[in-house]
């Protein structure tokens, strides 16, 4: 920015004066509550009050009437593992408005002594003076939504290590089943291990058990079926198989509760299809770019495009329409809906959405300098559930493959991903803002059916020449 020149910034609009405010430090056993209100006969003054609340449900909803009773305005409580749970549930349920902030957010200045009552009454006074944000705390039908998805993936990387431990055990026996067989979990590899584990060991009866593709390596099987896995080895396998199966009928019936609670989420549904003018038009959403198309305002009656004729898309459940979506399939659809919700009034932009899962770099500018600085840490289920989806869509001849495969070849394999990991957010941000929108891949082709064909031909031109070649161009028949 030149020197002396002003500009006019927008402030946070959560900056103002609360007259009357409380906050909590939060612990694992305890919370300590700080207030301030007007002071009842000194104009100008305020009145700080701290003490100590055990986090018990009783003592929390004692507390909650309280604070009820004294016409607080607002309430504020630290992040601090999940020990603020109790207290912002109860809270809220109580009907006051209750703001979880970041502890990033609230850090002491330094030089400022560290005690629970000093950090009560610091935070109350950025409460009251409007320097605080609020973090996203989705509604309560997502919240249990919420502990479903977590807890599968939790399942499933578990079952994961499992699965990690017998292929371990299987080196150790000199069984290398897992460079023939591609997945030994398969029907083939899990009758070989059940033999295994029944006491057979010759390797050509085991070399038998192979189905499908699989009967063809049958050489290759028997090399890597002659080994020393003896009863030891067969007890230990026992007991992985058995864990792995249990984890994963624990996983499939998590899946089965995650979509009957979907389904039991109104704003999950297809809404009912507009029939006249005033309706809600079908949208198509562009992959990648940053607003959604939309079709004719008033489609008619029977669904068909008045101006073109064609059949409009139907509206579809939100999981089906995220699954169109390059990359996302059924079970990352229901984490993005268990993790950011469905209600896309928390972030009123795309910006706002990808700023709050970290996936744009941070901008840091001093003087003369620009850089950009890391994305950061964020909500660790939703961050792997997109980087899945980058990495699928990127080997995908879709518009969000293209863009990874230009990105790369410039700023390297992990930035792209998170490039189209962004990406692929704003088009979740659209489809969930719009109940009507529906994907539209824009097309592999997307960028180099856009570029100017004359002047990318002039620098080609100009490079060849460049390195000492005469160029003489002739149109293609």
């Amino acid at each position: 920015m030149p020197a002396g020149q002003q500009v006019e910034v927008e402030v946070d609009e959560h900056e103002e004066i609360v007259g009357r405010v409380a906050a909590i430090d939060v612990a694992k056993a305890s919370g300590m509550v700080c207030t301030r209100v007007p002071h009842a006969t000194k104009a100008g003054r305020r009145v700080t009050r701290v003490w100590q609340v055990p986090s018990t449900t009783n003592q929390i909803l004692e507390l909650a009437e309280q604070l009820a009773g004294e016409g607080i305005e607002r309430v504020v409580v630290e992040s601090t593992s999940d020990y603020w749970r109790p207290f912002v549930y109860v809270l809220e349920a109580r009907g006051l408005v209750v703001w979880l902030v970041n502890a990033r957010d609230v850090k002491h200045l330094p030089g400022r002594p560290k005690t629970d009552k000093l950090d009560a009454v610091w935070l109350c006074k950025l409460n009251e003076r409007g320097m605080l944000r609020p973090s996203f705390v989705p509604p309560a039908q997502i919240r249990r939504l919420r502990d479903y998805t977590r807890l599968r993936a939790d399942l499933t990387a578990d079952r994961t290590r499992h699965k990690q431990r017998l292929e371990k055990l299987l080196e150790d026996a000199l069984i290398k089943l897992g460079t023939v067989a591609t997945d030994i979990f398969g029907v083939s590899g899990r009758a070989m291990l059940e033999a295994l584990i029944a006491g057979q060991r010759d390797p050509k009866v085991l070399a038998e058990l192979a189905r499908g593709r699989l009967r063809v390596k049958h050489a290759a099987l028997v090399q890597a079926l002659t080994g020393r896995f003896d009863d030891h080895h067969a007890e230990l396998a026992r007991m992985l198989l058995d864990q792995i199966d249990t984890l994963g009928g624990q996983i499939d019936q998590l899946t089965a509760r995650i979509e009957q609670m979907i389904t039991a989420i109104p704003a999950a549904q297809p809404p009912a299809p507009a029939t006249g003018p005033g309706g809600d038009a079908a949208a198509t959403l562009h992959a990648g770019m940053e607003s959604a198309e939309s079709v004719p305002d008033h489609p008619n009656s029977d669904g068909v495009d008045p101006e073109t004729g064609e059949l409009l898309a139907a509206p579809l459940p939100v999981v089906d329409r995220l699954d169109e979506v390059a990359g996302i399939g059924h079970h990352a659809a229901q984490v993005i809906i268990a993790e950011v919700g469905l209600d896309m009034g928390q972030f009123p932009t795309p910006a706002h959405l990808v700023s709050w899962a970290r996936l744009s770099p941070r901008t840091i500018q001093s003087g003369t300098r620009h850089r950009a600085g890391a994305t950061g840490k964020a909500n660790p289920y939703l961050k792997s559930v997109l980087g899945e989806a980058a990495t699928a869509a990127a080997k995908t001849d879709t518009f969000l493959g293209e863009r990874y495969r230009r990105l790369v070849r410039r700023i390297g394999k992990r930035k792209a991903l998170v490039a189209v990991a962004r990406s692929i957010l704003v088009i979740v941000w659209h489809l969930l803002a719009d109940p009507t929108a529906r994907f539209h891949d824009l097309g592999a082709d997307y960028h180099a059916s856009r570029i100017d064909r004359d002047r990318k031909t002039r620098n080609l031109v100009h490079q060849l020449q460049a390195l000492g070649h005469k160029v003489t161009l002739q149109p293609a028949a």
